[in-house]
């Protein structure tokens, strides 16, 4: 009995550390920040969170992550992501989840997690990459409209050429003709002579 207590008591203080260094660093970083326990509660989250996701701390820590903001962060592929997928390979790179949430709209993050068993902690950092992907959107239409638009003018001067050398035929027939027509007058005049 003894021997786990103080294993609960390394655990523990694993945990503590291991906090300490992830809070200093999400704290600086600019994508937001989530960690979370193994049963999915929010134990912090950092600044760029809160402002992104327009939460306060309060409504945050200590809550299921699930049950976010009125249940808004109950997303089935977060819910694979975490439950999953994660348990089995232990780190998660640029998971890719879209969805509408009732403060802030529609959003395309990209999800990275990493699950450290020592602290038996989940961190989860998302990208907000809604502005790419429009932006990635708005070019590959603009490239398909760039394309119909080539096409149709390719299309267009193919048929100018069809015209002009349907015209330089009939110019260079008539040319033609007339050479032969001066050379029948040549031999008029020779004959008539």
């Amino acid at each position: 009995m003894g021997n786990n207590k103080v294993q609960d008591g390394e655990l523990k203080e694993s945990r503590e550390v291991a906090l300490h260094y992830f809070g200093t660093l999400v704290d600086v970083a600019r994508e937001s920040f989530l960690i979370l326990d193994p049963n999915l509660l929010v134990i912090s989250a950092n600044p760029v969170f809160y402002q992104n996701f327009m939460v306060t701390l309060e409504e945050t820590e200590n809550v299921l992550l699930y049950n976010l903001g009125n249940g808004q962060w109950n997303i089935p592929e977060l819910k694979k992501l975490l439950e999953e997928i994660l348990p089995e390979k232990k780190i998660i790179k640029d998971y890719e989840v879209s969805h509408v949430f009732e403060t802030i709209g529609p959003k395309t993050i990209l999800l990275n997690a990493r699950q450290i068993d020592s602290a038996q902690l989940i961190v989860l950092a998302m990208e907000d990459i809604t502005v790419r992907k429009e932006l990635e959107k708005k070019l590959t239409d603009f490239a398909k409209e760039q394309e119909i638009k080539i096409t149709e003018r390719t299309k267009e001067l193919a048929d100018k050429i069809k015209e002009l050398e349907a015209s330089n035929k009939i110019m260079v027939g008539r040319e033609l003709k007339m050479v032969e027509l001066k050379k029948e007058i040549e031999e008029l005049k020779k004959n008539t002579k």
